[in-house]
């Protein structure tokens, strides 16, 4: 918490301009920057060297991790837009050096024991929406005016691109890349590339497999595995079954396994097909 000494050293070294309207309950470390008009409310907290830009608006409870940067007009931690919400004191989390845009609007979770939570090293570029209990991991990149509905988990690396809508319980896979405009209504596979209006499976996510420092020999097992789930004859559970014999490599474990979890639990609608 600023204490009234801490106030008036962040106000004489500029790092809080005066304009800003700060709850005396929010907990902000003497290096956070406040530009002007900005308005921070009550059981927030913020940590060191985080930058909150003009007019943004951080609302309870929240709290906010290291290095971050939050650019002018973010909204941040304000009520669920949904109507099973009545009031908890629910939580949003975001962790350390994320770009967070203007006019992104992340919302607390629904429920008092519940949380939305972004991690660490993410981009979210401008008018992204990051509905209620959702789930952000690491080093994920999220295009201009992309929708993402509640309960969405979305796992380190992957890309999401511009102008697009995800459904609400969708599963977006590590390092998948979802082409701009497409419509996301179930879950993206871990390292493919997904586009369309209905989207589908459309390749391997090669570029972003090669960044992310995969060798030869993993990428190889990836493509004999894409062949096998999107280019083979077999029924999607005739080929699931092959790849499950096939899983010969930690990521072609891994794809197996995430596709084996896609087609059970009372929420999941199943991964999306490959290109018809």
């Amino acid at each position: 918490m600023l204490t009234d000494q801490s106030k008036r050293d962040a106000l004489l070294n500029k790092q809080i301009h005066p304009t800003a309207v700060i709850h005396p309950q929010a907990e902000l470390h003497p290096t956070v920057t406040v530009g002007p008009y900005a308005v921070i409310g009550e059981n927030v907290k913020i940590a060191a060297q985080t930058t909150i830009g003009a007019h943004a608006v951080i609302e309870g409870p929240i709290e906010i991790g290291i290095g971050n940067r939050i650019f002018p007009s973010a909204v941040l931690g304000l009520e669920p837009q949904d109507l099973k919400y009545k009031g908890a004191a629910s939580l949003v989390k975001i962790g350390d050096y994320n770009t967070i845009r203007e006019f992104v609007t992340i919302n607390r979770a629904t429920h008092s024991d519940e949380v939305t939570q972004i991690g660490n090293h993410n981009l979210l570029m401008a008018y992204v929406h990051v509905a209620h209990n959702c789930v952000i991991e690491d080093h994920v990149v999220i295009a201009n005016a992309v929708a993402i509905a509640g309960h969405v988990h979305i796992e380190s690396r992957a890309v999401i691109g511009g102008a697009l809508g995800i459904h609400q319980f969708v599963h977006i896979g590590r390092s998948a890349m979802l082409g701009g405009m497409s419509r996301i209504d179930r879950d993206a596979p871990p390292y493919m590339a997904v586009e369309g209006n209905p989207s589908r499976v459309r390749s391997l996510n090669l570029v972003g497999l090669k960044r992310a420092g995969l060798t030869p020999e993993d990428l190889a097992s990836l493509k004999k595995a894409f062949r096998l789930l999107y280019r083979s004859k077999l029924t999607f559970k005739e080929a699931l079954e092959e790849l499950k014999a096939l899983s010969n490599s930690s990521y072609v474990e891994y794809l197996y396994q995430f596709l084996q979890a896609s087609t059970t639990g009372e929420e999941r609608r199943g991964p999306i097909p490959g290109k018809s």
